[in-house]
């Protein structure tokens, strides 16, 4: 059963985030923000400037006490321990802003926007330093931990990309679409139906996995390696598309958050884990694949991508309501999934010890 949060907003909650001390934060429609404490209640509240929707909510890694949220086309830096007006405000994006990054140094913020554009701002110089692009709205991009200048996006144009900051184009790209059409032909006529638009993104601690929601149900996992990535394992997930993915701070055990009102808790490790000893040997055997004549390739592809009968959720909620945001906080000794969606309110689920 769910523990409601409430009183903290009177609108739709769009975004959570959970700092290193364990305060939560949550935007929602028309410019609110609520700060709450580990019993679920709002420790302090504000409305942002034109009351638009708070999109997005991080904390600083370094500096718990900075919040940084996204309203409109503009980012907001917030002091948590005197929630007042925004002590800066950057105003670099053209378009509605859908997801904000910061990355674990505390030096680089990424905003990602509805115009396909991903803005990096310098947090010392206050100054862009670097505009990426997407086709189409991007909907999610996510700094690697441990690597400050790499970072990973997706977005509607069903594209996934890999950057270093200290490069303009990027250094990997994946079509969603093209990947499914190559390998799982038989169902290439039902993508165009329900194409694999891809919502979020989240990277494992290790900093070299990370998962990817989209449209069309799945979920799909990937590795980097160099200046590439490759898929590891794609699933269905949801019936309906996949609209928040949450990597745990344990090894490979994936929150996944869907239209169809559910949330489901994944444990990938036993298939991911097994490419971790070895990347060369399995880099060397997908080159040998892929040499291979295209049609037994794909035959190949499709038996691999399906072949795993572990992973089956660990752990399957209920909610009832399509998902916004998913967040994970530590709470009077447990864990707890923390679920934003259509109401106004907060679900707390007690999660299962790894």
């Amino acid at each position: 059963m769910a523990v409601k949060w409430s009183g903290g907003h009177s609108s739709a909650v769009l975004c959570l985030n959970v700092s290193a001390e364990g305060l939560v934060a949550s935007g929602a429609e028309r410019g609110e923000l609520a700060l709450w404490d580990g019993g679920g209640s709002p420790a302090a509240q504000l409305r942002l400037p034109q009351a638009e929707d708070v999109t997005s909510v991080v904390f600083s890694a370094l500096r718990p006490s900075t919040l940084y949220t996204s309203h409109g086309e503009t980012i907001s830096v917030l002091d948590v321990r005197s929630l007042q007006e925004p002590v800066e405000r950057f105003h670099v994006n053209e378009e509605e802003i859908n997801c904000l990054s910061v990355n674990d140094t505390d030096s680089l913020l990424a905003a990602a926007d509805d115009s396909g554009a991903i803005k990096v701002v310098d947090l010392e110089s206050k100054k862009v330093s670097r505009s990426l692009r997407h086709s189409n709205i991007c909907s999610s991009v996510a700094f690697r931990p441990q690597r400050p200048q790499s970072l990973v996006s997706c977005g509607l144009d069903m594209q996934v990309m890999l950057w270093n900051l200290q490069k303009a184009r990027p250094l990997w790209t994946t079509n969603l679409q093209e990947c499914d059409t190559e390998e799982e032909s038989p169902q290439s006529a039902g993508q165009f139906f329900n194409p694999p638009l891809a919502h979020s993104l989240s990277v494992a601690s290790c900093g070299n996995v990370f998962g990817c929601g989209a449209q069309d149900g799945k979920v799909r996992i990937f590795r980097v390696t160099g200046v590439r990535f490759e898929r590891e394992l794609e699933f269905q997930a949801h019936s309906l598309g996949v609209s928040q993915v949450l990597f745990m701070p344990e090894a490979y055990w994936l929150l996944s958050g869907g239209n169809d009102g559910k949330v489901l808790l994944w444990d990938v490790s036993g298939n991911v884990g097994k490419q971790q000893k070895s990347p060369a040997k399995s880099l060397h055997r997908r080159k040998a694949q892929a040499a291979a004549p295209s049609r037994k390739d794909g035959k190949l592809s499709k038996v691999a991508s399906n072949e795993h009968p572990g992973v089956v959720p660990k752990l399957t909620i209920e909610h009832g309501e399509k998902v916004n945001w998913l967040s994970c906080a530590e709470i009077k000794g447990s864990r707890r999934v923390l679920v934003a969606d259509q109401t106004s309110s907060i679900s707390a689920y007690l999660l299962p010890e790894p």
